[in-house]
């Protein structure tokens, strides 16, 4: 959720302004849908979900790992690493796992039950993608798809034998306590299980990958991305309501009809897992199915595709309209982590007395208000700066050894 530095030498300076706003702004989009999923109503009066539920719910999380894997391959200079720079490479995104977890835990005392924090989650994603950046892209892009296959399909034959996830926050004392336990949360299926989310890593990367200031890249990764996101719903809802797999559901599960309608619709806390493979066709929030993984890769790529087009739209009609929609979301966006962490404390603080979209809301405000005064100040949120210093640091530190123990070596 870091934004890294994306000085890239091959990109002209507006092409690298236009990408840079447009993933900062897909960036402010997955935290105005975070910030939603916590706030708002999730249940409507007549018991579906809420408009602003089935928008954001599962997708905003997805978006907020996929941008994660763009990022990575930012400062990985968007190609493979070379055999030369993969311990540099390898201690920075150890470091800035080490960082990004190191503040979750911190996190650890906040309830569970208004948001579980995603951050040892993805401190574990950044440790899981170091050698994945070593890898070549269409590999990358094979792995992703296996992923999305194989790993729910692992965990669903695990079944019942796995340890019921606790499905709070963890902190450094309970996962020392309970080291196995948090491991298969963490790993299997906690909140964002990290398995299955690694296909959200290996998309991000191959999309950082791409010639991103291109609009005819940009267009089509909103085409792809809309396609597999409502080809993946489409599927789910025949498999599940059209041939059977309802049924199957039913007849394969102590659980009662309408709370298995209700997994469906609100989706799984974590990963959904019973006595019949049907549950694999089920693409609620959460669930880490393969339809699950596969539509939230898909409206993440859409949303990146369409900020990024977004961005080749200055001088032309629609310019001051879309510099006026991006901006804030490009500033909030630019320093996601700091305003995460920020509207963590806010709801599990006194000061969160507001009604639902009041407060909503209000914290949207607040968000753009920080982010732009911070883009003009000093230009970097302050645990951004944190944790770009810590990687920076550790990266510059196994280089100079390096450079150290080459020259004594030839010296």
């Amino acid at each position: 959720m870091t934004t890294a530095p994306l000085a890239l030498p091959e990109t002209t300076p507006t092409a690298t302004t236009h990408r840079l706003i447009g993933i900062d702004a897909a960036r402010g989009i997955a935290l105005l849908g975070m910030m939603a999923v916590h706030s708002l109503v999730a249940v409507s009066d007549d018991g579906s979900p809420t408009l602003s539920y089935s928008i954001a719910a599962g997708r905003s999380s997805a978006l907020f790992a996929v941008l994660a894997g763009v990022g990575i391959a930012f400062t990985t200079g968007r190609a493979r690493v070379e055999r030369g720079d993969r311990g540099a490479t390898a201690a920075s995104l150890a470091a800035r796992a080490a960082a990004v977890g190191a503040i979750g835990l911190l996190l650890g005392y906040t309830d569970a039950e208004y948001a579980v924090v995603i951050l040892p989650y993805y401190a574990i994603l950044f440790l899981i993608a170091i050698p994945l950046v070593f890898l070549p892209t269409r590999t990358l892009a094979v792995l992703g798809l296996l992923i999305t296959v194989a790993v729910p399909a692992v965990i669903e034959f695990l079944g019942t034998s796995l340890p019921a996830p606790s499905l709070d926050n963890p902190t450094l004392i309970g996962i020392i306590e309970n080291p196995a336990s948090w491991a298969t949360e963490l790993l299997l299926n906690g909140e964002f299980p990290t398995l299955p989310w690694t296909a959200y890593i290996c998309a991000g990367i191959v999309i950082g990958r791409l010639r991103l200031t291109s609009a005819t890249v940009a267009g089509s990764l909103l085409m792809f991305g809309t396609a597999l996101a409502v080809g993946a719903r489409i599927l789910s809802e025949i498999l599940i309501f059209h041939l059977g797999g309802l049924e199957h559901l039913v007849a394969g599960s102590e659980l009662p009809r309408q709370e298995i309608l209700d997994l469906i619709s609100y989706g799984a806390d974590g990963s959904v897992y019973g006595s019949t493979w049907w549950w694999l066709a089920v693409d609620g929030p959460h669930s880490s199915t393969p339809l699950d993984l596969s539509g939230t890769i898909g409206s993440s790529t859409a949303a990146i595709g369409a900020m990024l087009f977004l961005g080749h739209l200055t001088g032309t009609r629609l310019g001051k309209l879309t510099t006026l929609v991006m901006t804030p979301l490009a500033a909030a966006g630019s320093m996601t982590l700091t305003l995460y962490v920020l509207h963590i404390w806010f709801i599990n603080s006194n000061y969160d007395t507001y009604s639902a979209w009041t407060g909503y809301l209000l914290q949207v405000m607040a968000a753009f208000a920080i982010g732009i005064f911070v883009k003009l100040t000093t230009g970097r949120g302050p645990l951004e700066a944190f944790v770009t210093m810590t990687a920076n640091r550790s990266k510059r530190a196994v280089t100079d050894r390096a450079l150290i123990h080459s020259s004594q070596k030839h010296g």
